[in-house]
């Protein structure tokens, strides 16, 4: 059974009470409720202000892209900001240790909520701890710990795997009509005029964005396209791709989700052959068809930049 898809609005509720966006289920590696190390109250209740939320679909043993925020312990509602400082250690199997790695916040709708990224390097798949340390501005530190799982390798491609192989849509396959393959109300028409199979075998780094404007509804999905054009202008010698991870239907000019019998969303063979348990998802393939790097869910447009910088 494939996995169903979390996208951004997943993150977006996460940021305004987590929920998932239809679509194939995602593999949660969170594997407990969250406790304060300041201590608990005569019901036994965590004392913490706020709690923390992991974002990240899964990690595994290696280099991960770490997505996590905050929301406020009785409302739920979200509190990540850019004066709110955050950091994060990992205690695993036999007990390895990973010290305090400082998250960077970015927006996710901005000036309204946002997330924590962090890079961190697990040595060990098993069960591991998270001890975050976060504080207000002018506020005490807070500390509160969560247990998640640790795999040994990613469902999804990661940066070091060769990116598969796919015939995705193109503007020559709908007779140059980018309405019956985008749900961008504004698309830049140069995302639909080369396939990933066609990128590769080609030999030169390419951009593959998985993002679906109009079956993603909320205010984080919408702009991630914008995000990559943003980055697609800067670059006009590299090719950007972007494919709509679902499956969709021309009706009467406008394009519809074909659902299954449980009227959820279904994946496309490239979501499926890139291992998607979330979506958008943006990757950076090198001329050597390798993946050199790959951003879930939320990211800036710096970091696109940066993993872009000395491919060939």
């Amino acid at each position: 059974m494939t996995p169903r898809i979390r996208s951004a609005a997943a993150v977006a509720a996460v940021l305004v009470v987590l929920v998932a966006c239809a679509g194939p289920a995602a593999t949660s590696t969170n594997t407990s409720a969250p406790t304060a190390s300041g201590g608990v109250d005569a019901s036994g209740a965590s004392t913490a202000s706020v709690l923390p939320v992991p974002v990240s679909s899964e990690l595994s043993v290696g280099t991960n892209r770490y997505l996590f925020t905050f929301v406020d312990a009785k409302t739920n509602t979200p509190v990540g900001a850019p004066d709110r400082t955050a950091t994060v250690q990992f205690t695993g199997p036999a007990n390895q240790a990973i010290p305090p790695t400082p998250g960077t916040f970015i927006w996710a709708i901005e000036n309204v909520s946002g997330i924590y990224v962090a890079t961190v390097d697990f040595p060990a798949a098993g069960d591991w701890v998270a001890e975050y340390t976060t504080a207000a501005a002018g506020k005490p530190p807070e500390r509160i710990k969560f247990s998640f799982t640790v795999l040994d390798k990613k469902h999804v491609i990661v940066p070091g795997d060769k990116a598969p192989s796919v015939d995705t849509p193109t503007l020559a396959s709908v007779g140059e009509d980018v309405s019956k393959i985008s749900s961008d109300t504004n698309p830049v028409k140069a995302f639909y005029e080369t396939s990933v199979a066609d990128a590769l075998a080609a030999r030169k780094p390419f951009v593959l964005v998985f993002a679906t404007p109009k079956f993603c509804q909320s205010r984080t999905c919408g702009p991630t396209l914008d995000k990559v054009k943003t980055v697609a202008a800067a670059h006009p010698g590299i090719t950007f791709i972007n494919v709509e991870p679902y499956k969709l239907s021309d009706d009467q000019g406008q394009l519809q989700p074909v659902l299954d019998a449980n009227n959820n969303l279904q994946t496309v063979p490239a979501s499926e052959a890139y291992g998607l348990l979330s979506e958008p998802y943006v990757f950076v393939v090198g001329g050597d068809g390798i993946v050199n790097a790959s951003f879930e869910l939320i990211f800036t447009p710096d970091e696109i930049d940066k993993a872009l910088a000395g491919l060939t």
